[in-house]
């Protein structure tokens, strides 16, 4: 049995109630393979090349039935299990974080066992798909969940393309969706005067998420000026810095830092004198972590966005109340000022300090090249499409900015 089909669905048309059969733009194979097992594969929006495709497909098949394989046909049909732990082998190679290793490989996972893959020769871009629709459609996972989970496989049937397990890479022709289309999780900016308020309240405050008030001042105020995400700021000891340089400065090392390579920051002479006197105040050890927020450095993981949450919500509480009148305290607390998610969705979490660092460069005319090279980051759409923001009356001042064309 072997034939080319339509895939056939039912919709109903939403005037009439009518059932209207819809048809897949692309021709299916159907045929059984050496072990008779009933198969269906996605071939081409061709019906003549798609008959050619199943031809092949037929033509591999009746090989492996007379034993005349290929080492492609061989590798492609080990049990898929057994790939996982020289992939792994081949990410530690590569210098990629253990935390990194762990995702991809659950990632690769849960594929296998959802698509039940038994060898890598079952592997099609079809599969894949209804996977990642399932995620988003009946397990309500983002749009940027979806494009790394994609992120993942590709990654591994990539490796093993390239190692030639693989007659041909069937995942070639994916690529991610927009994740613009689907914002789950959008950052703002802190405005200087939320950035004050968050460290006063931090100084002055009680011990959260297991660490003092100072301390997560500190935190707050580094990440902010510099842009260092959370695994980069929790690797940070005393040496980390150099304050006696002539432009101060502070050191991710490369197994730290995301793109695995050493990044030194220089930093603002203001911050270096209060990280300076913080430091020689809380006598920390010279290789001693400054931060203990992340696995990596002390075993412990820290809930950053709820530190930073729990801090926003006192610094507002204390806001709200200098209000020196009824109607004044009424359009503080209708205000976005120091929430943790404003009226537009989006959030001031721990990673918006990031955002707050790249947005005030922007703020401060600096060059876009200048701000990627700051933000570390290797594409500059990515500084200034998704981390730099312009807010309304930035825009304002833009459009008064103008010439008035003698309008008088």
């Amino acid at each position: 049995m072997a034939d080319i089909f339509k895939k056939k669905t039912t919709v109903t048309d939403p005037d009439t109630g009518e059932k209207i059969a819809r048809y897949s733009k692309k021709w299916w194979g159907r045929y059984r393979d050496e072990n008779d097992r009933l198969r269906r594969v996605s071939l081409s929006t061709s019906k003549t090349a798609a008959q050619k495709m199943l031809m092949d497909i037929l033509e591999q098949v009746e090989r492996r039935r007379a034993g005349l394989e290929d080492p492609a046909d061989t590798a492609s049909r080990k049990p898929i299990e057994q790939y996982l732990p020289e992939f792994e082998n081949h990410l530690k190679a590569k210098g990629v974080t253990a935390r990194h290793i762990h995702e991809t490989l659950q990632k690769v996972g849960a594929f296998i066992e959802s698509c039940r893959w038994h060898t890598i020769a079952e592997i099609t871009a079809t599969d894949v798909e209804g996977f990642l629709t399932d995620l988003r459609e009946n397990r309500g996972r983002s749009i940027q969940t979806s494009n790394h989970y994609l992120k993942a496989i590709k990654t591994f049937v990539n490796w093993l393309d390239r190692n030639d397990q693989l007659r041909k890479n069937p995942l070639r022709c994916l690529s991610k969706l927009n994740v613009q289309t689907d914002r789950r999780h959008d950052r703002r900016p802190l405005s200087v005067e939320e950035c004050a308020r968050l460290l006063a309240a931090c100084e002055n405050g009680p011990p959260v998420c297991g660490l003092i008030g100072p301390d997560r001042a500190m935190l707050y105020l580094l990440a902010g000026w510099t842009g260092f995400r959370r695994g980069e700021l929790g690797s940070l000891t005393p040496t980390s810095f150099q304050f006696d340089d002539k432009q101060p400065t502070v050191v991710v090392e490369a197994s730290f830092s995301k793109h695995r390579r050493r990044d030194v920051q220089p930093l603002h002479r203001n911050i270096a004198a209060r990280m300076r006197a913080w430091i020689e105040q809380r006598e920390f050890e010279p290789d001693e972590i400054l931060f203990p927020i992340s696995e990596a450095t002390c075993g412990t993981t820290r809930d950053t966005a709820e530190m930073i949450k729990r801090d926003l919500k006192t610094s507002r509480r204390a806001w709200i109340a200098e209000a020196t009148t009824k109607k004044d305290q009424e359009r503080r607390e209708r205000s976005d000022f120091l929430r943790y998610q404003d009226s537009k969705g989006r959030f001031a979490d721990f990673h918006a300090l990031r955002h707050t660092f790249i947005t005030n460069l922007a703020r401060a005319d600096v060059s876009p090249k200048t701000a990627q090279t700051l933000a570390r980051h290797s594409d500059i759409r990515l500084t200034m499409e998704v981390y730099t923001h312009v807010e309304r009356q930035q825009q304002v001042e833009a459009i008064e900015a103008l010439p008035a064309f003698g309008l008088g």
